[in-house]
């Protein structure tokens, strides 16, 4: 893995699976872990927003963490979603991921209290301080309520263990000024992964990935050639499955289990409360979706 992706190019953030009474299924995720390497990954998220760390207990979290590095073993690097609205929290969560292995943590804006800029680059100083582990920062503001400033990331990136973000900002000028700062900048948006590799982005951090690894691995693999015509055919296919994917409220978890269970890999789409699993028309937008990119 170069230094300039750390965390590798084609990464998805996972499902965490659950029994049918809404208990981790860590068979079925290590059989999720399995099927992203199989398919195009050099990297997984374990315990982001896609694996729904929001209903997770501290437990659950190790719990999915070991299960998914006892699968793949040294094949990926594994990220761990160590983001909490509570400094603590995420401190104990970032101890945590770095005793079982982690190759890095993801660290997500603090959310639903909505802290001042001071607060945000205090809260990422002590959780990036507190281990050895290097560290994506995620940049959310549709879900978080607040966008990271740039004196912050001015700041964040002379830390030691600050090497990436992850942006879901569309601020695709801003983006290239992070990677002039010296950051790896991971796209966050699938509809956008193609610009952001455009703007200088090092790789993707997806939800589609759960069905279109495969793809993304040519798109990525085409700019890094400079094969723009190739790179854009691929992204072209899968726009079907992107819009499916990324088109209902509550995207994310249930879309991802859903294709996931279209595909076989899952044997259910349980999500966690206040999700809701897709309903049946949904789940043939899905399906549609899906097909149309050739994924099905």
């Amino acid at each position: 893995m170069s230094a300039a992706a750390p965390f590798g190019t084609v990464l998805t953030a996972m499902v965490t699976p659950f029994t049918s009474d809404g208990a981790v299924d860590l068979d079925a995720v290590q059989r999720v872990a399995r099927h992203l390497v199989e398919h195009g990954h050099d990297g997984i998220v374990v315990s982001g927003t896609t694996g729904e760390s929001a209903t997770t207990t501290v437990a659950e979290d190790a719990e999915t963490l070991a299960a998914v590095k006892d699968a793949v073993g040294d094949r990926v690097k594994v990220v761990a979603g160590v983001g909490t609205n509570d400094t603590r929290t995420s401190l104990e969560l970032a101890a945590q991921a770095e005793k079982v292995g982690a190759d890095g943590l993801l660290l997500v804006t603090p959310y639903y209290s909505k802290p001042a800029q001071r607060g945000i680059l205090e809260h990422f100083r002590q959780v990036a301080s507190a281990t050895g582990v290097p560290v994506m920062l995620y940049d959310v503001p549709g879900r978080t309520g607040t966008a990271i400033s740039y004196d912050v990331y001015r700041e964040a990136i002379g830390w030691d263990t600050v090497v990436a973000v992850k942006d879901a900002t569309g601020d695709l000028a801003r983006g290239s000024r992070l990677v002039d700062l010296g950051y790896a900048v991971y796209s966050g948006d699938d509809a956008l992964n193609l610009a952001w590799l455009a703007h200088g982005a090092v790789g993707v951090v997806s939800v589609a990935g759960h069905a279109a690894g495969d793809q993304l691995r040519t798109m990525v693999d085409a700019m890094a050639a400079g094969d723009l015509a190739t790179a854009r055919q691929t992204y072209a296919r899968m726009l079907p499955a992107i819009d499916a994917i990324m088109g209902v409220p509550n995207y994310g978890a249930t879309t991802a289990k859903a294709a996931l269970q279209l595909l076989g890999v899952l044997d259910n789409r349980v999500v966690r409360s206040p999700l809701c699993a897709l309903d049946d028309d949904e789940l043939a937008a899905l399906r549609a979706g899906l097909v149309a990119a050739g994924l099905l």
